[in-house]
């Protein structure tokens, strides 16, 4: 196991333990969403700004419209968790699915490697896409009896539509590092980058997840 990858696992249990801390405690989850989302759009910036550095006029735009984007993100996110704690459940799974998806994409793309997904990313793969949402089903079996209101046909397509939504959301991300001519982010988590490029789909899902799970 190389370095950088020992790396990436060690950074991912802290993560996952945070997620954890972020369920049972609320104080947490508020702090973290805020500090996540200030990091994201500070990374989000820096890149608009390499990519548009001689229009002001663009970045301003990009700049006001990212950030009302993460501030209706993380007031919504209070309001449901506020007011309808038992929701709580459908933020831990839209995360999960998200999750899921990057482990899965990671994980088909390197076994069964084959013909490339879009020029975008050059190392997501069609077989990656596959591993997606196959990763992100087998979800479904721990938490079909938290929804019982959903069958299971409906939870089925709603995992399929959180898992597109992350997927697209890592693309766009991908597309806007492409343009910025740059690999991460950051350097803020070892092995990883920086937090937008861990968060990147998860901040498009969420949204997608709740009301999904909410009004589906």
């Amino acid at each position: 196991m190389n370095f950088e990858l020992k790396k990436r696992i060690f950074t991912s249990l802290i993560l996952l333990t945070l997620l954890v801390f972020m369920y049972y405690y609320n104080y947490i989850l508020i702090i973290s969403l805020i500090i996540i989302a200030l990091i994201s759009w500070i990374e989000f910036y820096g890149l608009i700004s390499k990519i548009f550095f001689s229009s002001k006029i663009l970045k301003f735009l990009f700049k006001s419209i990212s950030l009302v984007y993460l501030l209706f993100l993380i007031l919504g996110i209070f309001y449901v968790l506020s007011n309808l704690p038992e929701l709580k459940i459908f933020f831990v799974y839209t995360i999960l699915v998200s999750v899921s998806s990057d482990i899965g994409g990671l994980t088909f793309g390197r076994i069964f490697k084959g013909k490339k997904l879009t020029k975008i990313s050059p190392n997501k793969t069609i077989s990656g896409v596959a591993g997606s949402f196959i990763f992100s089903f087998l979800l479904i079996p721990f938490f079909d009896i938290l929804f019982a209101y959903h069958d299971l046909l409906s939870l089925f397509a709603i995992t399929i539509l959180i898992s597109l939504t992350t997927q697209l959301g890592d693309l766009f991300i991908s597309f806007v590092k492409r343009k910025a001519k740059v690999k991460n982010t950051s350097d803020l988590l070892p092995g990883h980058g920086g937090i937008l490029d861990r968060v990147d789909g998860i901040i498009f899902s969420i949204p997608v997840g709740f009301l999904l799970l909410n009004y589906f």
